[in-house]
């Protein structure tokens, strides 16, 4: 099984990127919970809400892991967890990064929020590019910092989807 993460702020393409991905190559996709959380509840998060946002979308990943598909498309995972709570709440448990370590990821494709629109969506909160710029690049630290496998995905929407679709292309054509 290959794992593809796809990260970055918010509107940025990440769960139109990961359809395109599924519908070019096959494979399971994982959606967003926190967007669940936030549809269920209807109300903004909190700090608190945090560890069950994160546990939701650990167990989304589990069972499409217990799954056992060749390709698994995640549309986020941990890492945009932790860095929205830091980002909203200026704290994040602990645990998050540890389980964010614990997991096997065979590739993330980190969306850049440059030359694309931001568009509201009644969840979404950065309207300004240099939020989401600061947000990328702290994902982008992250990745690096944890020499995690990453690719950074820019330009308009059919260059996104070409480098991407590249990317996994090459990844699915490496030896298991």
């Amino acid at each position: 099984m290959k794992v593809v993460v796809l990260a970055g702020p918010e509107s940025s393409g990440k769960s139109w990127l990961a359809a395109q991905l599924q519908a070019q190559f096959g494979g399971l996709m994982v959606g967003e919970y926190v967007r669940y959380f936030i549809d269920h509840h209807q109300r903004d998060t909190c700090l608190g809400d945090i560890p069950a946002i994160a546990r939701g979308q650990l167990a989304w990943e589990d069972a499409a892991r217990a799954e056992q598909p060749d390709l698994l498309i995640l549309d986020t995972h941990l890492l945009t967890n932790r860095l929205w709570s830091q980002t909203l709440f200026g704290d994040c448990p602990a645990w998050l990064e540890d389980e964010l370590l614990a997991r096997h990821y065979d590739l993330h494709l980190l969306l850049s929020p440059d030359d694309v629109e931001w568009t509201a969506d009644g969840q979404r909160c950065q309207p300004h590019l240099a939020d989401r710029q600061a947000f990328f690049r702290a994902g982008l630290d992250w990745l690096q910092q944890h020499r995690q496998p990453t690719v950074v995905i820019g330009g308009d929407w059919e260059e996104r989807r070409q480098a991407a679709f590249a990317a996994v292309g090459k990844l699915l054509t490496q030896p298991l």
